[in-house]
């Protein structure tokens, strides 16, 4: 069937092609072995935005529309995981969260999530690119 990504602003080929396979191939493998249901649309907060890393000068990956957050998956039978609440919540939706959280660190250079700091307590940062930065 057809997933769909909400909210989804402009994103460079990379990234977009990057997203893509996660959300195929993570993602939707990790709801239907995990949670018991195939992925029906992962919620993004946006991708492009024309802004610097917050506390500092340097430009963000989001400036270069490289960068995507990710706050919550629907799965087919209804129900919503979101990261903030599933990060924590039931076993199920800690485990899926933590799957697909590891499965965004094989695909994108860096990946930032709820234990990286207050910052991304609500979200998954993804960016692609040679590095391997997975917090």
């Amino acid at each position: 069937g057809r997933l769909a990504i909400t909210n989804l602003g402009p994103l460079t080929c990379n990234a977009a092609s990057t997203l893509a396979g996660w959300a195929l191939y993570g993602v939707d493998r990790a709801a239907r072995q995990i949670l018991g249901s195939p992925l029906r649309s992962i919620e993004t907060m946006g991708s492009y935005a024309c802004r610097n890393v917050g506390g500092s000068s340097r430009r963000s990956a989001h400036a270069r529309a490289d960068a995507i957050d990710i706050g919550a998956f629907v799965l087919a039978d209804g129900r919503r995981i979101t990261v903030r609440g599933g990060w924590t919540g039931s076993r199920e939706e800690r485990e899926f969260l933590r799957v697909v959280h590891r499965s965004a660190c094989k695909r994108f250079g860096t990946v930032l999530g709820p234990d990286y700091n207050a910052a991304h307590e609500d979200h998954l940062h993804l960016e692609p690119g040679d590095g391997s930065f997975c917090r």
